[in-house]
């Protein structure tokens, strides 16, 4: 099979299972709270990475990468996955489905904005437009269309999906920065950062899961979203001739994240998600051209 193709397989796969995860959040979030949901997907994900190394034949070189980089992973670890899932956890606690998953993914503007002062790029007008275009969507959404009266159904849920934005831009920003293995760094990221979330859900929360489907739904996101999928991304990316190809394929993530979302979890889409989900493609799109000629692009989406 040609590489490109190959490529195109793996990034489908990849966008598939992130097309999910709004929905198994939900769904496993009628059965664990956001602590109990963050603890388990964190050790799915760890087995399932492990797994995966130990057919890649590379176990030999996480203790020489950890060795090497333990403060850079004590950092990122701290930033995701317990930071940032917590927040993001929350949010979808608090907040729709189909409210949470696109605003979350206005992550690719806020790592625009957040390169000027960390990497120093700079940024021209019409981007601070596509910014500002995106935004717009967010204010749509986040007011289901109700742009006149500004009124914001849950403020402190469109707070942390914001607010979940910022950390994974800070997480990717830091991750530039390491020449080491992305997928053996992603174990490390779990593993530094399982201390914090055990301590933090033995603290306020509890162990013990009541029913079997919360479970079940901890290892899927665990082992499906924050594992799995990276991995195959890894894999369109060094396998694809042509990346921006590749790419664009995460824009068909939240249509068919909505498409799911009304499915299984029962939510009746309104037309002002529509409407914001369009704004934000339009500015993550418009600023991923006008941006084609930074030194450093990143490609994720959840």
């Amino acid at each position: 099979m040609p590489s490109q193709q190959r490529a195109y397989l793996y990034g489908l796969g990849a966008v598939l299972l992130w097309s999910t995860v709004a929905t198994a959040f939900k769904l496993s979030l009628r059965y664990l709270d956001t602590l109990q949901l963050l603890f388990y997907a964190c050790i799915s994900s760890i087995v399932l990475i492990l797994g995966i190394l130990g057919l890649q034949k590379k176990l030999c070189y996480i203790w020489p990468q950890a060795k090497a980089g333990y403060k850079t992973y004590l950092l990122l670890g701290f930033l995701n996955p317990f930071a940032y899932y917590l927040i993001l956890f929350q949010a979808y606690d608090l907040l729709p489905a189909q409210q949470a998953q696109p605003l979350n993914y206005t992550w690719g503007i806020t790592l625009a904005l957040l390169s000027i002062p960390l990497l120093g790029q700079r940024i021209s007008r019409w981007e601070i437009f596509a910014c500002l275009i995106s935004y717009l969507g967010v204010v749509i959404i986040a007011t289901k269309g109700d742009l006149a009266g500004l009124h914001f159904e849950n403020p402190l849920g469109v707070s942390l999906a914001l607010i979940s934005t910022i950390i994974w831009a800070l997480y990717w920003i830091l991750n530039t920065k390491s020449p080491h293995d992305p997928t053996i760094g992603l174990l490390l990221c779990f593993c530094f950062s399982l201390p914090f979330i055990t301590i933090t859900v033995l603290t306020f929360s509890s162990l013990i899961v009541a029913d079997w489907r919360g479970l079940a739904g901890a290892f899927y996101v665990g082992a499906f979203e924050m594992g799995f999928a990276f991995v195959l991304w890894i894999g369109a990316m060094k396998t694809a001739t042509n990346t921006a190809k590749i790419s664009n394929l995460i824009f068909l993530s939240p249509f068919l994240s909505l498409y799911f979302i009304a499915t299984f979890v029962g939510e009746q889409i309104h037309n002002a998600t529509y409407i914001g989900l369009g704004f934000i493609l339009a500015g993550v799109f418009l600023q991923s051209q006008l941006g084609k000629q930074s030194p450093k692009k990143i490609h994720r989406n959840n």
